[in-house]
């Protein structure tokens, strides 16, 4: 999981993986994190965050915190999504996260997404590829579940807890019955 940083590493440069949580649901934001690791990391994880159980997540999330030398992290919400489109509030949301880091790195590994001002590598499934873009999709989701937890205490009809905003048959049943709330993307079909 460690192939295209070792790339790097052995030149003595720094990577930087990116990835995004909440491209997907009706409601709440897209976040993104970045992680860079230290060089010649051992891979610690396997999978990408949707493959992981919530318990898993949040210990991979303290661990990542710790062994990381820089984690960055941003926040789009709903009505930029609206403005401006799902994949350019993914991109803005990324680049924010990449600026957040603070500390200086080479190359960016990202799933799958290219950001041209940067010398990114965009992987298919970079998520399940890179280690580092594996801890930024771990990073990116726990923080997203824990706005969507925050935002079911204020919009409890939506069952946010549960789904995070995603379509599933008991949200689109709440939106159906009760109308949408100021979280919702009024861009996406509801």
């Amino acid at each position: 999981m460690t192939e295209y940083e070792q790339r790097y590493w052995k030149e003595g440069r720094l990577v930087a993986g990116v990835d995004e949580a909440g491209r997907g649901p009706l409601a709440g934001p897209v976040v993104a994190a970045a992680v860079i690791l230290p060089p010649n990391t051992e891979p610690f994880l396997s999978t990408d965050s949707k493959g992981l159980s919530k318990r898993k997540r949040e210990e991979l999330y303290l661990l990542i915190k710790e062994i990381a030398l820089a984690v960055g992290t941003a926040v789009v919400d709903s009505s930029v999504i609206d403005r401006i489109n799902i994949l350019g509030a993914t991109k803005l949301a990324m680049k924010r996260a990449l600026r957040d880091l603070k500390y200086p790195f080479d190359v960016v590994i990202s799933d799958y997404v290219n950001l041209e001002e940067f010398n990114c590598v965009p992987l298919v499934k970079g998520d399940q590829r890179s280690l580092s873009c594996a801890c930024a999709s771990v990073v990116a989701k726990v923080l997203r579940d824990r706005i969507m937890e925050h935002f079911h205490r204020v919009y409890p009809d939506y069952g946010f807890s549960s789904h995070k905003g995603y379509p599933t048959k008991r949200h689109r049943k709440a939106i159906r019955k009760v109308g949408i709330s100021d979280i919702h993307r009024k861009s996406f079909k509801l």
